[in-house]
Order: structure tokens, then sequence, then C-alpha cells
């Protein structure tokens, strides 16, 4: 295996969508399905024996689900990327999966390029999230219950530079490095850089927490 290859542990309690996305992500020759397992439980002692760069995860499984099972390989050191695909779409199912730790949310009827594309950017480090995933959190920080999360968020927000702000507003909107780059004539470098800074002024474990701070943030300005 070359340092290019990315390795990916397949979970699903379903045999037939396992088998469905193995000869998906077999069509991509930079990535290698390592294992695959049928339930939470299965998938956290696998990850931890094969340790895989990405976990491709459900999240109705019976054991452990989707969630327990991300939440507890979050706590790991060198933890993988957890990519989110299922077909459950509540606010529910995704505010908890965000929360413990995945890295992308994606719906099942996804195109197949999409699967393997969402791979590739989680295990880079970004956030990938279905469309409509988007406009749910847009919808869920816009309630008025979620007024003291939106103060919280546009103070964290408010110790950014201009230029950071700029980056964080691309990074809720899904924009890859190499897209925030070009856009705002920078190089990646400089982008990976103001990500880091901003991370860490922010308090963010990832780019996720990011784009909720700034969903929070901008449901504030009302």
């Amino acid at each position: 295996m070359d340092l290019t290859t990315i390795s990916v542990l397949l979970v699903d309690d379903d045999p037939m969508v396992r088998n469905g996305l193995r000869m998906v992500l077999r069509g991509d020759p930079g990535l290698v399905v390592v294992g695959e397992a049928g339930d939470g439980r299965q998938a956290v002692g696998l990850a931890r024996e094969l340790k895989p760069d990405v976990v491709l995860m459900d999240l109705q499984m019976p054991v452990l689900d989707g969630v327990g099972a991300t939440r507890e390989l979050h706590t790991y050191p060198d933890a993988p990327a957890v990519l989110v695909l299922t077909t459950f779409h509540l606010d529910t199912y995704v505010l908890d999966a965000l929360s413990a730790g995945a890295r992308g949310y994606l719906l099942k009827d996804v195109p197949p390029t999409e699967i393997a594309r969402a791979v590739r950017l989680v295990a880079a480090g970004e956030s990938v999230f279905s469309a409509s995933i988007t406009q749910r959190l847009v919808q869920q920080v816009a309630d008025p219950a979620a007024a003291p999360l939106a103060d919280a968020a546009r103070r964290a927000l408010a110790t950014l530079t201009d230029r950071e702000r700029e980056v964080a507003e691309a990074v809720a909107a899904g924009r890859s490095n190499a897209t925030i780059a070009a856009q705002m004539y920078m190089s990646e470098a400089t982008v990976k850089t103001h990500v880091s800074r901003i991370l860490t002024k922010t308090g963010s474990e990832n780019r996720v927490q990011v784009a909720l701070l700034v969903y929070q943030a901008q449901s504030a300005r009302g």
C-alpha cells in the first residue's frame, strides 16, 4: 500500500449495502477497503485493530449504534475520520452524529462518485455534508431556542480577524481548502494556517464545529 492510499472501514448492518459500497470504492485506485463491520461494537474493535484512515459509518445498527461508535472512536488517539452515510436526515440524528465527532454526513441517495470524493475530503481533514443536511443545520440553529448558543457563537467568531472570518464562512459553506484558496487568491498552505488559527481561537475541534458556529452566529443576526 503506497503512502497516498486511503484505507476505509465499512460499517453497516446490511451486507448488501456493504457490498455495494465496496464496489463503489474499488473504482477509485486511491481507496482501499481494509475491513467491514455489521454493528457499532464490532466497528470500534476493528478500527482499533486496523487503524483505518476513514470509517464509513451507518447510524441505526444493533449492539451499538453509529453515534455511540463514533463517540467512542473520537476519544482514541489518532482517531479515524468518521463519515456518516445513512438514510436518516432528522435533525436529532444529524446533530447527535456531528456532536459525537463525525466529520461528514451524507445521505445514501448521493451519487457513488460523491461518496468516494467525500472519503477523500474527510481523510484530508475537511468536512462534507449533503446539501439537504446543510439546510437542516441552518434551520436548526435558526430556532429561537438556540439563542444562547447563537450568542456564544457570535462571541467566539468575534475573536477572528476579517480574513479568518471569511475563511470560516467558506468552511461553513462546505468549500475545500483548494476551492477557498482559488476563490480568495491564497495558497492552500495559507488557507490551512487560517483554519488552524480559527480552530484554536474558537475552541473548535474540527471544521464541522466551525461550520456550526458560523450558522449559529448568522441566526443571532436574525
